[in-house]
């Protein structure tokens, strides 16, 4: 059976760059941009249009040089938002307008101070106007994770009949556990008249730490859409990660679910990012992680150097990483230290690398880290007559 398409909708550009310190000038965002396009993501959200002219400016920009993905515009559900968003997409290829307004009650009541009544008919004018400028418009219906069930499959029923091709259910505030968040998305799909319509999406936040975990309970529920960034960078304490949610799908086929993602661009893209926006990946990130193909325990190191499935369920070129690292620390054994030897030609046998070890374990307790330089160095400590 053919395994059905999820879209990845990225917002590293917009979501993304809501990071304080992360700010984009409009030459850095087309890099970016055009860096998605040919990773193969489905939707480039480029920006807010209306919150200020460069933005403006880069979603305009974005949507000239964009070849192949759909490039969308945020917006409140306010008509000068809209028109703004329009006009900064006349030139792409397939623009996308994304409109909303917040659901919960905490939003209605202390945002708004509205009621529910008034928030469903501002939600259909809203994406009656957007469509009056572009066939697809996508609805998100603002901290969906704490809004009602009921009343959010109402609002996205009312949506979807006034046009809008995508609902977007945000757990705006990264509250929702994943079999609640799943429990969500199951309920519109069988509860929202004219759902087949639409695609449902997903955008989750990692305040608990459980934005990718989410996503993917919201597509195994039936969400066709993951909305998220490179690196999981974002608002607080960021987005849902692409690398993350791409490769789960690619590491459980059983699923039936993929992307058009080219996952040997993860890491180069990854790092693009990270250097564009001055934002350190974590070394112990998922996937383009420092330290995600690295091993420093002996008993690790043994295992992936006769076997690199022994503790690695990815390989590391299917991200864009050259190889696995054997990282020389005091944790590491025998196995390990013959094979950086080797490596910088250096043939051990058993009893010169028992001599060998002793050196080597003298050294790494006083250092975090043993490099190739400091390998002759030891051999020459040990005497074994080979420097």
């Amino acid at each position: 059976m053919a395994q059905e398409h999820v879209q990845i909708f990225d917002t590293t550009l917009r979501d993304g760059e809501q990071v304080p310190g992360c700010k984009l000038d409009t030459k850095s965002k087309l890099i970016i941009a055009e860096r998605l396009d040919i990773l193969g993501v489905d939707i480039i959200e480029a920006g807010f249009p209306v919150s200020s002219p460069g933005d403006f400016n880069s979603v305009v920009e974005i949507s000239k040089l964009v070849k192949n993905a759909t490039v969308c515009g945020l917006t409140r559900a306010v008509e000068n938002d809209i028109k703004v968003a329009a006009e900064a997409l006349t030139h792409a290829k397939r623009p996308r307008i994304h409109t909303g307004i917040g659901t919960s009650e905490s939003h209605i009541k202390f945002k708004f101070n509205s009621n529910k009544e008034a928030i469903i008919e501002r939600a259909v004018a809203a994406v009656t106007y957007a469509k009056s400028f572009v066939e697809d418009v996508e609805f998100y219906a603002e901290d969906a994770g704490r809004t009602d069930n009921e009343f959010l499959a109402r609002v996205c029923e009312a949506v979807v009949k006034a046009g809008a091709t995508v609902l977007n259910i945000p757990d705006t505030t990264g509250y929702c556990l994943p079999e609640e968040y799943g429990a969500k998305i199951k309920y519109l799909k069988e509860n929202v008249t004219g759902i087949h319509k639409a695609v449902l999406s997903c955008h989750c936040h990692n305040d608990l730490g459980l934005a990718t975990a989410n996503s993917i309970a919201g597509i195994m529920n039936g969400a066709r859409q993951i909305e998220c960034t490179i690196n999981g960078i974002g608002e607080r304490a960021g987005n849902t990660s692409l690398e993350e949610v791409v490769m789960i799908m690619r590491q459980h086929p059983y699923l039936d679910l993929d992307t058009n993602i080219n996952s040997k661009l993860l890491y180069p893209t990854s790092l693009l990012v990270s250097e564009s926006m001055g934002m350190m990946v974590q070394p112990n990130k998922a996937v383009v992680g420092a330290n995600a193909f690295a091993h420093s325990s002996g008993i690790h190191q043994d295992g992936v150097i006769k076997n690199r499935e022994t503790y690695e369920i990815m390989d590391p070129h299917d991200v864009g990483v050259t190889e696995s690292a054997i990282v020389l620390t005091a944790r590491s054994g025998r196995a390990a230290l013959a094979y950086r030897a080797k490596n910088v030609g250096y043939e051990l046998d058993k009893l010169q690398l028992d001599k060998v070890y002793q050196e080597f374990l003298k050294l790494a307790d006083s250092k975090k880290e043993i490099n190739d330089e400091d390998i002759p160095v030891i051999i020459k400590a040990s005497n074994i007559g080979l420097v």
